[in-house]
């Protein structure tokens, strides 16, 4: 990269990506009179798989490794980054991708589930490296601060979205392991001086002999590192239990992180697999052995290798229905919520069970109450204690909620993830350690074979950075807490950064724990009055969909500003948790129901920060005009909405670009800006209604992409910018 462009907009994935073709040349267009240069960047998941085989591709077929150049950028101060979101992906994703890259041309090996050689083993490692969350622990150097923009929680209040019933008698509940888990067996210690330094993974068995899981490690002074295991008998003991307490009436569900936790949580979904089919599988276990069926892989593939085999169909059927019925992900076409571990997020699932009036969708297509199975304690209370507030309190009132944002642990990988390459299954009982340089054991866990174990980490200056950027919005918002467990080791790791922090500043700011801090945020929110959320890495994730799902209807309209501890920034545009529906429907239909709002308020927040941090006034000037554009947008009722015929995406990036060029073309800031759009917004105005109508065309018919995950550029241009007349305006 030659040259720094002004603003990096990033290529991604489904929805968001097919709404970018459509935005992308807007904002392009009306950067360039201010001198603003925009370039895209990809990290899409079919981007990730052909950079990391660009050197066993033909010339013409290699990209670059545009997520590699992104996260040295993202270290620098010139950094102005405007991220959407991406596939975290799961296996069967993965795999999904290489299929459609290869009917495409590229000369890609296949995915090795089981490999056997050196060289399978050196592909697995490589499409590893692409799952799961491997873009951002890669961009976020800094922390992040997420909230809805002033706009859009004003027009939340205004224009309320449904919200479902809560009854004291509601027999929704979480469930959770009574011991075990991750919770009840974290160690955590801070790094000294004396221990900073190399560090290797261990497991020994019982042949006493240490074996080497990861190497390489290096540890620095003031960092905070976990260790933890979680038990497969007891696991698999707790799903037995929960399955046979489940009652009559009421929906069978579990609730997980299977794309971002891209090790421990498709092992824990295939134990949830395995368990409610184990007498099915113990049946035919060397039939199912023989079609190569991996229980981590869901019931979807199951009912895929078992397709014409009438005995184990009818077995199959026989066995789903002497269990209790299940949480579904799409009734009408019966996926379950154990047919494709990617399909399990916690952070979009539990949210929508809350928002519902802890209501799930049942195989018969009915609402029901549901048990929401969430293994894990470190997370588990949070969900709990938001059904039994529910509970006790009845519906959110949206018209007089406060807002509730959140500052978030994440910087140069914060982890507490399951995601990262230290969390191994264990290949037999004996002891996984962690050994230093200097021969000490750091951490030690005795584990059985099957358990799943794992390392996390935060770093000093990102945890010193975070206590810091809570405090700020504290200062800012008026109320606030920190999410930490003074019962867990990680957190109490954290606890002893925080106090000093917080007694320096001259400022109290309680530390609860997940659940009473849960309690504390509701009841703020309920009051009306606004507080911050102050988490590590995972809560971040998890809180920043609850609460605006409630807040909002949705969490796609927020907004992450991450200040990148180096001096640049980034722009998080909310969440992809359902774009997978949207691109279905425009499949199917034409008609795209992403909301871009996310983006909108990100573009804002670039062009301020372009003007601050390069001293480019016009950048400023364009970003109060896009706020402008999105409150009219807002104000309008301009937004996509679900049904052909309706705004969709592509015609509120019309109204969009007609409000921005009428906002630029009245500001009296800058006059060479006011001139150059006034014909535009007088040309996009007074072709309005044929604009309209050549977007609204072809809609209600099947869209062909030609892809999911790597669709053709000329075949998305065509479906997602049919206008000929606005293209030309726009230019």
């Amino acid at each position: 990269m030659a040259q720094t462009p002004d603003i990096i907009y990033t290529k991604v994935d489904e929805a968001p990506e097919l709404a970018r073709a459509s935005l992308e040349p807007i904002i392009r267009a009306f950067a360039a009179p201010a001198g603003i240069t925009l370039e895209t960047r990809d990290i899409s998941l079919a981007g990730r798989i052909l950079a990391v085989f660009a050197d066993m591709l033909p010339e013409g077929q290699r990209v670059s490794d545009d997520l590699a150049i992104l996260g040295e950028l993202v270290k620098t101060p010139e950094a102005n980054v405007i991220k959407l979101p991406n596939i975290s992906a799961s296996v069967p994703q993965l795999v999904a991708a290489v299929k459609e890259l290869q009917a495409q041309g590229y000369a890609l090996p296949d995915y090795p589930e089981e490999p056997a050689s050196d060289a399978e083993k050196a592909i697995r490692a490589r499409y590893d490296a692409v799952k799961g969350s491997a873009v951002n622990p890669v961009l976020r150097e800094g922390n992040s601060d997420r909230r809805s923009a002033k706009a859009v929680k004003a027009y939340a209040k205004a224009n309320p979205h449904r919200m479902g019933k809560w009854v004291p008698e509601s027999k929704t509940h979480v469930s959770s392991m009574p011991g075990n888990d991750f919770y009840a067996n974290e160690k955590s210690t801070t790094i000294s001086a004396a221990q900073a330094g190399g560090a290797t993974i261990t497991f020994t068995g019982a042949d006493g002999v240490a074996k080497v899981l990861k190497d390489k490690l290096t540890y620095t002074e003031g960092e905070v590192v976990d260790a933890t295991f979680l038990s497969a008998k007891a696991l698999r003991a707790y799903i037995a239990a929960e399955i046979a307490a489940t009652e009559p009436g009421v929906l069978f569900s579990v609730h997980l992180k299977a794309t971002m936790m891209k090790v421990s949580d498709p092992i824990i979904f295939g134990h949830f697999v395995s368990v409610y089919l184990q007498d099915f599988i113990t049946k035919h276990g060397a039939e199912l052995d023989a079609l190569g069926w991996n229980p981590n892989s869901g019931l979807g593939d199951l009912e895929a290798r078992i397709k014409g085999n009438a005995t184990l169909e009818a077995d199959y059927k026989a066995a789903m229905a002497a269990r209790p019925a299940m949480y579904m992900v799409n009734s009408d076409k019966g996926i379950t919520n154990l047919h494709v571990p990617s399909d399990v997020i916690i952070d979009a699932s539990m949210p929508a069970v809350i928002r519902a009036g802890g209501k799930g969708w049942g195989p018969d297509g009915q609402e029901a109450d549901a048990k929401c199975c969430i293994p894990d304690n470190c997370y588990a209370p949070v969900y709990d204690e938001t059904i039994k507030y529910f509970k006790e309190t009845g519906t959110l009132d949206v018209t007089t909620a406060g807002a509730v944002s959140n500052v978030g642990l994440m910087a140069q990988k914060a982890e507490e993830y399951g995601s990262h390459p230290t969390t191994f299954e264990a290949p037999a009982d004996g002891v996984i350690r962690i050994v230093l340089a200097s021969g000490e054991v750091l951490h030690e866990s005795a584990v059985e074979k099957g358990d799943i174990w794992r390392s996390s980490t935060a770093k000093k200056a990102p945890i010193l950075d975070w206590i810091a950027l809570g405090i700020a919005r504290t200062k800012a918002t008026g109320a606030a807490a920190f999410w930490l467990d003074e019962n867990r080791a990680h957190d109490r790791e954290l606890i002893k950064y925080v106090k000093p922090a917080l007694a320096a500043a001259g400022i109290d700011i309680p530390i609860l724990a997940p659940r009473e801090a849960t309690r504390f945020s509701l009841e703020t929110m309920r009051a009306g009055k606004d507080c911050v959320t102050i988490t590590g890495n995972v809560l971040r994730d998890y809180l920043t969909d609850l609460f605006p799902i409630l807040e909002l209807g949705t969490s796609a309209k927020m907004l992450s500003i991450v200040k990148l501890m180096q001096g640049g920034g980034m722009f998080e545009t909310g969440a992809g948790g359902s774009a997978p529906k949207h691109v279905q429907q425009l499949q199917q239909e034409n008609h795209l129901r992403w909301d871009s709002l996310g983006e909108f308020c990100a573009l804002g927040e670039s062009f301020n920060f372009l003007a601050e941090a390069k001293g480019k006034p016009q950048a400023a000037v364009l970003g109060a005009a896009v706020d402008a554009a999105t409150q009219k947008v807002l104000d309008n009722n301009d937004s996509p909405q679900g049904k052909v015929g309706q705004n969709d995406t592509r015609t509120s990036h019309y109204w969009f670009a007609r409000y921005w060029a009428e906002a630029l073309a009245a500001q009296s800031d800058d006059a060479a800006l006011a001139a150059h759009f006034a014909p535009i917004a007088q040309a996009l105005a007074a072709n309005e209604a044929k604009i309209l109508a050549e977007l609204h065309t072809g809609e209600g018919v099947a869209a062909d992409m030609g892809g999911y995950y790597h669709a053709p550029a000329d075949k998305v241009a065509s479906i997602m910018r049919p206008s000929a007349t606005l293209n030309a305006i726009i230019g």
